[in-house]
């Protein structure tokens, strides 16, 4: 993305916005007037950016695209309104029909609703509650999570919340792309990333045909969800349930059919997401979403027994508050508008209600000798080559092992002929490697 398109563009808009700012601040001193419309904004001198494809891909009126804009000032030119603001106000620029409210840190003026509607309607009493709509839940900002009134205290007017602008639309109209979101308590969920391909996905070809399901939907869903008369009936988003032993794929489907979609995959941590305290998993679980929501995302819980695993008799508070964050999150995995894959290393551990949820259940067994071949075969690098002597057919017969469960291996093996300086990797070495990955799981090696 051009840096400098992009400075040019909110600099132009940002003049365009201060020019419609002026004008209507002198007609409201003289008469009460206000108003905007969407010759104010000159987006035919500016280039193909973020910003200007955002205001046209949605059609935004004259007020939204003013509304964007003044959402946006604060975090580019902290002192603007209150530059404007003082050519005309008295005192220190105050002036209740303006609204505006300081920051705890920022000490600029952070314009409200009450800015907002003021501005542009002036005194016409129909034409606030015609911009008051901007707000309203229906909106596209309030429905892609765009930007929003802030809550104010009860009994204050709704207009006299700051308007607050995500963070993720910030970053796209300023920087020209989502910023990937950090891990932590607000959003307990790691970026997932392979440099690994299809042809390096090694599975049976039932799981192989299964998984073929959810590329159609990658390729497709948004088709038959938003545009054929199927809409009506279906619910959005895809949701499928992986099971199967750990090491045996799951994580590397997952990886890879983001690749497929060109979008992010996110594995959700739920240890950060359930939470000891009554109410507070619901919260993390909101915050989750939110950030997710209308981007996307391939989200993806592994280990998934922890939150969505069985519900129990309500005994006590605590159990009637962790079966009503299962409902919660029934709730919301149904409402995504995206792909949810649940991970599981047992598939009778998942409660029956979101058994029948999924559109999908797609099991990952461990590998038959002629797939463990594959992953022996495939595994190892180049620059090391294998001792002649070593017969991998018979390895792959004998020795019961995931794909996880040979990598480990492979590395072992690597790592010690490295450090013993060996140019190949002998029989015995791969052997060892076998039998510390059987005494990982307390299996005895024959």
């Amino acid at each position: 993305m051009d840096c400098l398109a992009m400075d040019k563009a909110l600099l132009i808009l940002i003049e365009d916005v201060e020019k419609v700012i002026k004008r209507n601040m002198t007609a409201y001193f003289r008469d009460g007037s206000a108003g905007v419309s969407p010759d104010d904004f000159r987006l035919k001198k500016i280039d193909d950016v973020p910003i200007k494809s955002f205001i046209q891909e949605n059609q935004l009126s004259a007020e939204g695209i003013f509304l964007l804009l003044l959402a946006i000032l604060p975090h580019i030119e902290p002192v603007f309104l209150d530059g404007v603001f003082k050519k005309y106000l008295p005192g220190n620029g105050e002036y209740p029909e303006f609204g505006g409210v300081r920051g705890k840190n920022f000490r600029g003026l952070l314009p409200t609703g009450q800015t907002l509607v003021t501005l542009l309607a002036g005194s016409d009493l129909a034409q606030k509650l015609a911009i008051e709509r901007l707000f309203s839940p229906e909106h596209l900002f309030a429905e892609k999570r765009i930007l929003r009134l802030e809550e104010v205290p009860d009994g204050e007017p709704r207009l006299s919340g700051k308007i607050v602008i995500s963070q993720d639309y910030l970053d796209l109209f300023t920087t020209g792309t989502f910023a990937s979101p950090g891990f932590s308590m607000r959003f307990p969920a790691q970026l997932l990333k392979t440099e690994m391909e299809w042809e390096d996905l090694v599975l049976n070809k039932q799981t192989l045909k299964q998984i073929d399901e959810l590329k159609y939907f990658i390729r497709y869903g948004d088709l038959l969800i938003h545009n054929w008369s199927l809409r009506k009936r279906l619910k959005p988003g895809f949701r499928v349930l992986f099971h199967g032993p750990p090491g045996t794929g799951k994580t590397l489907t997952a990886s890879l059919l983001g690749k497929l979609a060109n979008c992010p995959v996110y594995r959700v941590d739920l240890s950060m997401v359930v939470s000891k305290f009554i109410g507070e998993t619901e919260k993390n679980l909101a915050n989750l979403f939110a950030k997710a929501e209308n981007k996307k995302w391939i989200l993806f819980f592994d280990e998934a027994d922890a939150l969505f695993g069985k519900r129990t008799n309500v005994r006590d508070a605590h159990d009637k508050y962790a079966n009503q964050e299962v409902a919660y999150l029934l709730q919301r995995v149904e409402n995504y508008d995206g792909l949810v894959i649940l991970a599981s290393n047992f598939k009778n551990n998942i409660d029956d209600a979101f058994m029948m949820r999924f559109q999908s259940v797609i099991h990952f067994p461990k590998p038959d000798p002629k797939e463990r071949f594959l992953l022996w075969e495939q595994s190892f690098p180049e620059e090391l080559p294998l001792d002649p002597e070593i017969d991998l057919v018979s390895i792959s017969k004998k020795y019961d092992l995931t794909g996880a469960n040979i990598i480990n291996i492979v590395q072992y093996c690597c790592l010690e002929a490295l450090g013993l300086d060996r140019k190949i990797i002998g029989n015995k070495s791969i052997l060892n490697g076998i039998r510390k990955e059987f005494l990982k799981e307390g299996r005895i090696m024959s």
